[in-house]
């Protein structure tokens, strides 16, 4: 399979609200579509979502990686979101090739998805999250850490914020009930002296799992033997070796993955041999999260299947004031929906397309 014809083009979609986590805020999301054709004129697309405020490679360098592999057909020195476009389009021409050749018809495939809380004032949070169940969500992943203590002792200020964080979840409980699932997610944020008392507090909250607490699988090893919730790692799992090395710590039972962290849906395949896994966009595109949904169609073919039962983190498009899709993944009752045509099922929406361009 030959390519004839490779573009590059990055752009940004706008939050409908800030997106506030303990790295930062975001007013938009930049991202880079790769768009490929075949020599039949079969096209694939592809999407890479630099990571910066997660200190990876940041725009610019994704697009001259990009623009260098169109050149020279080279993939071995990627970044990760660089590879995760090449191995998404790729997979989608594929896709759309196999599709058209056998008239794929009509399909009706769903994941079921987990609402995406940014951090706030507890009542504003829990507002929100009254808004997600009104969609039809069960599942309520909450934003905490904001105002990280990581780099304070166990001091006022960092039980100041614990009790912040606390407050938050306890109010999102009591608005949604004891039936909703509730994880949390600091990002890093806490040291683990913090995320000890933290979870400790969380405990008779029913939480389903918290996400990242602290740094590194060492720390995260310790804290997973103080506390009854489940532990799932994100930014301390990023490869497969990542993944053999928490296993062996017993770090986490779980870990969320997303494709332009790990470098695409077969780099993500692997990782979820090793780990109980759930996908969770980077707040991706719309091409982007078919390709995540895919994967978390697929997680049934791994090493643990048993634990299918978990939401994925792949509504986050409904974060957005804008789509460069004319057909792209619906959600409905919280369920994501992925579209109907072979390959990823994508089609661009040309004239919102050139509108995000940067």
């Amino acid at each position: 399979m030959r390519l004839s014809s490779v573009e590059v083009i990055p752009y940004a979609l706008p939050f409908k609200e800030p997106y506030v986590t303990a790295r930062g805020v975001l007013l938009r999301r930049e991202m880079v579509l790769l768009r490929v054709r075949d020599e039949d004129g079969v096209g694939g697309l592809g999407e890479a979502v630099p990571l910066a405020l997660r200190g990876g490679v940041g725009l610019r360098d994704v697009v001259r990686e990009l623009e260098a592999w169109a050149e020279h057909g080279e993939a071995q020195a990627l970044s990760a979101p660089a590879r995760c476009a090449v191995g998404t389009a790729l997979m989608d021409l594929q896709g759309r090739r196999i599709g058209t050749a056998a008239g794929e018809g009509e399909r009706d495939e769903t994941v079921e998805c987990n609402a995406t809380l940014v951090a706030g004032a507890p009542a504003e949070v829990a507002s929100a999250a009254e808004r997600w169940a009104q969609a039809g969500f069960t599942t309520f992943k909450l934003k905490l850490g904001a105002e990280s203590a990581r780099n304070h002792l166990e001091d006022d200020f960092s039980r100041t914020r614990r009790s912040g964080d606390v407050a938050q979840v306890r109010v999102v409980r009591e608005a949604l009930g004891s039936e909703m699932r509730i994880r949390v997610d600091a990002n890093e944020a806490w040291n683990l002296e913090t995320a000890k008392a933290t979870l400790a507090e969380l405990e008779p909250l029913g939480i389903e799992l918290a996400e990242q607490p602290v740094e590194g699988l060492e720390a995260m090893a310790e804290l997973a033997a103080s506390t009854s919730i489940p532990l799932a790692a994100d930014e301390s799992v990023a490869s497969l070796d990542e993944a053999e090395e928490a296993a062996a710590l017993g770090a986490c039972a779980y870990t969320g993955i997303k494709l332009s962290k790990v470098g695409g849906p077969e780099a993500a395949l692997a990782i979820a041999d090793v780990l109980p896994a759930y996908v969770t966009s980077a707040l991706d595109g719309p091409v982007g999260i078919a390709a995540a949904a895919q994967v978390a169609l697929s997680l049934a073919e791994t090493g643990h299947p048993e634990r299918l039962h978990l939401a994925h983190g792949l509504a986050t498009q409904r974060l957005f004031a804008s789509t460069i899709a004319s057909v792209e993944c619906e959600i409905r009752n919280g369920l994501l929906h992925l579209p109907p045509g072979p390959g990823l099922g994508i089609e661009l929406d040309e004239e919102a397309l050139q509108a995000h361009r940067i």
